[in-house]
């Protein structure tokens, strides 16, 4: 029981909402969803560990770089997934989207070193 309330928990705030969206454009770093949310990254990061925890993100180590992804092993948070990401159109997060994509293009150390 512990396990479901805090998979509903994780999906009660809205931040983390925009993070499982944008995590659906696939893999990002922490300094991504930072710059995509213009957000502080312990802000950011507390909420992915609170994601993590509850099962909804999983991490990848490549090189110096740590990568956040969903989740998609477990069948009943796949779904919820897939639910939260049906019902969040882009539209809604417009500018979180186009910030992201800024700071690829223009910033984003990562697509720079060839890591």
């Amino acid at each position: 029981m512990e396990k479901l309330v805090n998979i509903f928990k994780a999906l009660s705030d809205e931040t983390r909402l925009k993070i499982i969206k944008l995590l659906e454009k696939g893999e990002l770093c922490v300094c991504e969803i930072v710059n995509a949310l213009n957000m502080v990254q312990p802000k950011v990061s507390f909420h992915l560990g609170v994601l993590k925890d509850a099962g909804l993100v999983k991490i990848r180590k490549k090189g110096k770089w740590v990568l956040y992804s969903l989740e998609s092993a477990d069948l009943f948070r796949r779904f919820l997934i897939l639910s939260v990401i049906e019902k969040i159109s882009d539209e809604n997060i417009k500018e979180e989207l186009k910030r992201l994509e800024e700071f690829k293009r223009t910033q984003a150390p990562r697509y720079k070193s060839g890591d």
